[in-house]
């Protein structure tokens, strides 16, 4: 039993259980996988099966729930992701469905910071495909615990075991198989229930087709058996208690051994594994128990900690009504209906509508005018989202994604959500001049909803410059200004989003000095510039004996702060560099911020121009899965692009393969991939890092 639970049990009162027993049965849920996996089918079989809906919809006739937007119907794919709530024995299970597509990762992401468990789902025939192991590493970096559902079984090539083989090879939790598939492809006809030792098959492939339970086939029987008694084990090595009973009657009661896989999954030391066929309805209701049995209620997750910004000391918020609240804003969307919508997960305390919240990050106070529950982009009215909950709320209007809401008497910091910076450029601009505020408003909307959507002014061309993960991710967005904002625009040629760095270390004066009949300005800085690491602070200040006040410190800082953001060889942001105060003067009079702030800007520039400046350009890690018979020329393609082979493995005729590749190499690489394989690979593109840019092409890219 975690702390949260001993600390809310040792209370007395009958109020203090009834909100144990509340929290307990609430699942904060996902739904992750590769893209075309089953996300959303599966999503729409548990909301029917929970009452949510009463008709399911299907993602190639554009009526799933879901896919609400327009490009999400049209395209067949997730590409935000879409929360609701439903209701299954009496357990309140909160899930959002999320997008497979690598350029829409950052939805990923920021689910997963809020979520105290995952369906992770695999494609029966795909086994673990490229962006199934991007969303298992997210996973694996909030330590959150999952369950495992092998979707398509009835599928041409399906094959359960090859899937978990491919599972255990890939990754480091042990899969725990709660199921087996009692046939696969045309021969697919039920699960077997390994923790039972029963068998349940369908009677049609409707919604509502009876579930008839049976004994196991006789030809099954002993594999069954097998995979019992190891499940057995494993429970019993997940506690004492449970060990002993074991030693004691050489077997354990079914609920036991579901006792035991629980304590496993909690600990991240195993998986359950589910199985069935989303899209024929089946297995869908046994992974819904499974979701209640297997995966964390929020009482079962460690307590929630972040910095206290008054005493600068980290704290802990137990999951209970009675601590002072603290929640996260984990998305910010732009509803046409009701205007800017804050997503938020309550991790204690309480939000009642009219009340006020705070943002330690910005020292801000925010009114709650109004509390929704969403069902995508349906909504519904409510009083108060309390502890272990998700919901949305209306009225903050400085909160962004990864802001932290709490009391303004208990201040607590949480954790933030990073998010990868975009890698690939369009420049735009609006056919019309009257167009131009109205896009500028529209961008900024965007640019709130998506941490990986960025927007700057290119000050030589007047264009404005929009940056993403990928090309779909900007096809969508310019889609979404022209259908949803009625915004036409003029589209450029795609562009990588390069950056700057420097070799060696360099030191310049930069001095900024007018003097006119009245008072003047002065600001004298003397800086080093040094190459520094990802994540280090990127201003020291180590100037000595006050020759520079410390009122303009902040405004130097300030200064490199912006200079960083256009560099010394083609305007690209630098990176990864540290710059040092050494020394400088002041003028009793004349000093201001503005000069100082000239003068350190003057004297990044000087210092960068002699450091030894470099490009750096976004490399892509590309996996693909391909038919042995097409991996000569898609190799050899690869090494006509500048790619390096880091990693291949075969399985029968199929090679999985590895590499890295710089971007720009990779326009229109998807058209050429289909062409070189007949459209028989299957591949995923997502960033890996930034890398020097051979000197021979640095003259090509600065033009």
């Amino acid at each position: 039993m975690r702390e949260s639970q001993k600390l809310i049990m040792r209370e007395d009162g009958k109020e203090r259980m009834q909100e144990y027993h509340f929290l307990e049965r609430i699942r904060n849920i996902g739904i992750i996988a590769h893209i075309d996996a089953g996300k959303t089918t599966t999503t729409e079989r548990i909301l029917y099966y929970t009452g949510k809906i009463h008709k399911v919809g299907e993602v190639h006739e554009g009526t799933t729930v879901m896919d609400w937007m327009v490009q999400e119907k049209e395209r067949g794919i997730t590409i935000t992701s879409a929360a609701t709530t439903c209701l299954w024995n009496d357990y309140r299970i909160n899930i959002i469905d999320t997008p497979g597509h690598v350029d829409f990762t950052v939805e990923v992401e920021r689910t997963l910071r809020v979520l105290d468990g995952v369906v992770i789902i695999f494609c029966a025939v795909g086994g673990v495909e490229p962006q199934s192991e991007t969303v298992w590493r997210q996973a694996n970096r909030y330590r959150i615990p999952r369950v495992i559902f092998i979707n398509k079984l009835d599928r041409m090539g399906a094959g359960f075991f090859r899937v978990i083989n491919q599972i255990k090879k890939r990754f480091s939790l042990l899969p725990l198989l709660v199921q087996l598939p009692l046939g696969e492809e045309d021969n697919f006809q039920g699960i077997i229930d390994v923790v039972k030792m029963r068998a349940f098959k369908w009677k049609g492939d409707q919604p509502d087709a009876k579930i008839v339970e049976e004994k196991i086939p006789s030809h099954l029987y002993q594999r069954a058996l097998h995979f019992h008694h190891d499940l057995v084990e494993k429970a019993a090595e997940s506690s004492d208690e449970l060990l002993e009973k074991f030693l004691e009657k050489g077997n354990l009661k079914p609920e036991e051994i579901m006792s035991g896989i629980r304590i496993l999954t909690l600990a991240q030391k195993g998986v359950p594994v589910f199985c069935g066929r989303d899209l024929k309805n089946k297995g869908i209701r046994l992974l819904l128990k499974g979701i209640i049995d297997y995966l964390p209620s929020p009482l079962d997750v460690p307590p929630v900690e972040g910095m206290n910004p008054l005493s600068n000391k980290r704290e802990k918020r137990l999951p209970s009504l009675n601590e002072p609240l603290s929640a996260l804003a984990f998305k910010v969307v732009t509803d046409p209906y009701v205007g800017r919508l804050t997503y938020v997960r309550i991790y204690s305390g309480r939000i009642e509508r009219g009340c006020f919240v705070h943002d330690p990050l910005r020292d801000s106070r925010e009114r709650i005018t109004r509390i929704l529950e969403m069902h995508a982009n349906y909504r519904k009215e409510k009083n108060e989202l309390c502890t272990g909950d998700i919901g949305a709320v209306i009225g903050p209007v400085k909160i962004e994604t990864g802001d932290s809401l709490c009391s303004k008497d208990h201040p607590l910091l949480l954790e933030s959500i990073r998010f990868t910076q975009p890698v690939i450029s369009i420049a735009i601009e609006p056919r019309s001049k009257a167009e131009q505020d109205k896009l500028s408003l529209v961008l900024s909307k965007l640019m709130e909803e998506d941490p990986t959507f960025k927007v700057k002014q290119d000050t030589e061309t007047g264009q404005t410059i929009i940056s993403g993960m990928g090309q779909l991710h900007l096809d969508i967005i310019l889609d979404r200004l022209k259908r949803e904002f009625g915004v036409k625009v003029n589209v450029g040629e795609p562009q990588v989003a390069y950056k700057e760095t420097l070799r060696r270390e360099a030191r310049a004066r930069g001095q900024y000095i007018r003097q006119s009949g009245g008072r003047g300005q002065y600001g004298d800085v003397y800086l080093q510039v040094e190459p520094g690491k990802k994540g280090e602070e990127f201003f020291v200040d180590k100037s000595r004996g006050g020759v520079i006040p410390k009122q303009f410190i902040p405004a130097i800082k300030k200064a490199i702060e912006q200079s960083m953001l256009s560099g010394v060889m083609g305007s690209y942001p630098v990176v990864n560099v540290r710059t040092i105060l050494l020394d400088g003067s002041y003028h009793q009079v004349d000093s201001s911020e503005y000069a100082f702030k000239a003068a350190a800007s003057i004297a990044f520039r000087k210092a960068s121009q002699e450091a030894d400046p470099y490009l750096l350009e976004p490399v892509m890690k590309l996996e693909i899965r391909v038919p042995h018979i097409f991996l000569g020329e898609v190799i050899k393609d690869i090494t006509s692009r500048r790619g390096q082979i880091v990693k291949t493995e075969s399985e029968q005729d199929i090679h999985y393969l590895v590499a890295h590749v710089p971007l720009a190499e990779l326009f229109g690489y998807v058209t050429r991939l289909r062409s070189l394989t007949r459209g028989k690979a299957i591949h995923n593109i997502e960033f890996f890092d930034y890398q020097e840019i051979p000197p021979e092409l640095t003259k090509k890219v600065l033009g």
